[in-house]
């Protein structure tokens, strides 16, 4: 299988993007028309969401952004979640079984989602965190964004040209049907650089970002929820991978902003 250009977003529910095995908005979940990362971003990584019994319910990606705290969307972290376990490879897939995967992970911890989150209408406050049972030491971690800082390319000239990274694990590409995917859903960091098209949308106000999603940018799919959209080459997270609006990868994909207020606060919390 070709590993260029492989980073998309797609449009499902999520028990049904990640069980383990008009523009509808449904959360997202794989890097498409990507290249793989390599060691490009050790600190994203892949989790698991279990429940209270440690059983797996899904899978998503994230970003450490401190020794303790991860990064990732609310949608990844909801009910029943109750604890995660996480991976830090990148290239989950060639270890398995021998590395844990779905059941024990690199480190594990405890699930946290947003206090305003609503599973009906997710995309408004979509963020969750994991706290880490344990420290991971890296020598560099993502980093945070300052309040409001998207705010500036709203009236940015050529904003066109505006780039983000996005890193992600799941699928490489869409399929027609829950099958197909479920033989191609590789668990391999992959990187994209898609465009900014659109800051802020009608149904979510001023929370999101909208990216592109085609052959020549790459984009987001099943697998890259929570995964970060780094401000363009930089290791600040300027939003997390948050929804798709079609089903097969392709078009547009939309990033949940982390650098308003409400959100900012709620991490500081946890970082301190």
């Amino acid at each position: 299988m070709r590993h260029t250009r492989r980073i998309r977003v797609l449009v499902a529910s999520i028990a049904a993007v990640v069980a383990l095995a008009g523009a509808t908005v449904a959360p997202a979940l794989a890097i498409t028309d990507g290249e793989l990362d390599g060691d490009g971003h050790p600190y994203v990584g892949l989790m698991v969401a279990q429940d209270g019994a440690g059983n797996p319910l899904w899978r998503c990606s994230g970003t450490l952004i401190s020794s303790t705290l991860f990064l990732t969307a609310g949608h990844c972290t909801e009910t029943p979640a109750a604890h995660a376990e996480i991976w830090f490879d990148a290239d989950v897939q060639s270890g398995v079984p021998a590395n844990g995967y779905p059941f024990t992970g690199d480190v594990g911890g405890t699930t946290y989602t947003h206090p305003q989150y609503d599973p009906n209408a997710f995309y408004l406050y979509d963020l969750g965190v994991v706290v880490l049972d344990e420290p991971v030491v890296m020598d560099e971690y993502g980093a945070l964004p300052q309040l409001d800082q998207l705010d500036a390319l709203k009236t940015m000239r050529g904003k066109q040209d505006v780039t983000f990274t996005a890193v992600g694990y799941g699928l490489q590409m869409a399929f027609p049907d829950a099958a197909a995917w479920k033989e191609n859903n590789v668990k391999v960091r992959m990187v994209a650089h898609p465009k900014l098209n659109q800051i802020n949308t009608g149904f979510t106000g001023d929370g999101s970002l909208i990216l592109s999603n085609n052959a020549n940018t790459g984009g987001t799919c099943f697998g890259d929820s929570g995964g970060p959209n780094f401000i363009g080459d930089s290791n600040v997270v300027g939003g997390v991978t948050s929804f798709g609006l079609n089903g097969a990868c392709g078009g547009t994909g939309g990033v949940y902003r982390v650098d308003r207020a409400d959100d900012l606060d709620w991490l500081a919390d946890f970082l301190d």
